[in-house]
Formats: structure tokens, sequence, C-alpha cells
């Protein structure tokens, strides 16, 4: 399902998701028509913008909160100009199971990189805009949390933020993948975060990071 006001996007990402093999079972222009349309078809994933009627502030990313919390739950991709810090870090909260993500409008370049993240928040994935990451991390509390790590520990951390691999962090930093792994498990150390399922620790990492 996509949400958006703008009809011309609206259209023209039903047609780039049908042409990489989506079925679009609704497009709709603000937010009630969104969880209307929800309840009816039970997508699997929910494309929406932030900003739509009729106020033009949160409706989209607060109506997205609203599905990421029922039952069924769909994946749930934020796809738009703004970076609304307000709902930002609790849309991507875990919430069972169901992938979510957060992407910039004008920063998608590459149509094949665009699908692959519609894929991968589909797939249970989190998928999250650097920039999105960075605005968030503007929203300082006193007392800072990753005080305690180290730079490369943060760049290691921000990159896990980014929904990105052991292996890519690896390549990206021209380390071995146990370095990262030793990076990654004193992140969990020095944030007090309890074992022994890392993947539920990363999940708690990234939104430390985020909420910093």
């Amino acid at each position: 399902m996509l949400a958006d006001d703008a009809v011309l996007l609206r259209e023209g990402l039903a047609s780039l998701l049908e042409r990489f093999g989506h079925t679009v079972a609704a497009a709709v222009g603000d937010a009630g028509a969104l969880l209307a349309a929800a309840a009816e078809h039970r997508p699997d994933l929910v494309i929406t913008d932030v900003r739509m009627p009729p106020t033009h502030t949160d409706e989209g990313l607060r109506a997205a909160l609203t599905l990421r919390a029922g039952d069924p739950q769909p994946a749930v991709l934020v796809l738009s100009q703004y970076t609304a810090t307000a709902y930002a870090a609790e849309l991507l909260a875990p919430a069972g199971r169901a992938g979510v993500g957060y992407l910039l409008k004008d920063r998608v370049g590459d149509i094949t990189e665009f699908a692959d993240a519609v894929t991968r928040v589909g797939a249970g994935e989190t998928v999250i805009d650097p920039d999105v990451v960075r605005q968030l991390l503007t929203r300082q509390r006193a007392a800072d949390p990753l005080a305690r790590l180290t730079p490369r520990e943060r760049e290691v951390l921000g990159l896990m933020a980014e929904g990105r691999s052991n292996a890519w962090i690896a390549r990206a930093l021209l380390v071995g993948d146990a370095a990262v792994a030793k990076h990654i498990g004193n992140i969990f150390a020095k944030l007090d975060l309890p074992g022994p399922d890392d993947g539920h620790r990363r999940v708690l990492a990234v939104l430390t990071y985020l909420r910093a």
C-alpha cells in the first residue's frame, strides 16, 4: 500500500513497485484513508509520507505508528522529505517481527537500491537513511549513554543503525570480521545490554544510539 498526497509521486511509485514485481493493493492520499485501506486490504508492506492532509504535519508518521501497534502488523517504510524526530525514534523501536524503514525522498538516487530497500523492509529488516540517523542524533540528552564508547565504536554503531551487516561494516572500515565482532561486543558491554540474544541486543544498541 502507498500513502502520499502528491498524486503524481503516488502513481509513479505504484508503477515502479509493480515493475519490480510487487502488487499495490491501494494508493491513497491521506492518513485516514491509509488506516481504512490497511484495515480492508491487510497489506504486507505500507509505504507512507510523513506530512499529509489535513494539517500537513506528521499525520502519515502517526498513522504508521498506529499500524505498527496493530494486528496484523505490516512492515512500514516511511518515504519523506522530512525527518519528524518527535516520532521517528518511536517508529524505529522494536514492534514485533515486521520490518521498518525511513528514507528521504531527495536522497533516493538509484531505483534499484530503492527497490532493494523495499524488499529488505518487506522481509523484516530495518533500513534507515544516514541523514535520518544524523538528524536524530541532534536531539542530545544531558547524560550521553554513548560517552563510554570509543570513536571507532561509535562509528560501528552508526553503521549498525543504518542496517549494515557485520560483513558490510568490516569491508567499509577495512578491518576483519573478528574486529567488527569485538567492537560490537564492547558496545553491548559498555551500554549495559544483557545477553545472550545478539539480535535483540543489536536492536537495543541502535535505539540507544538514535535516542542519545
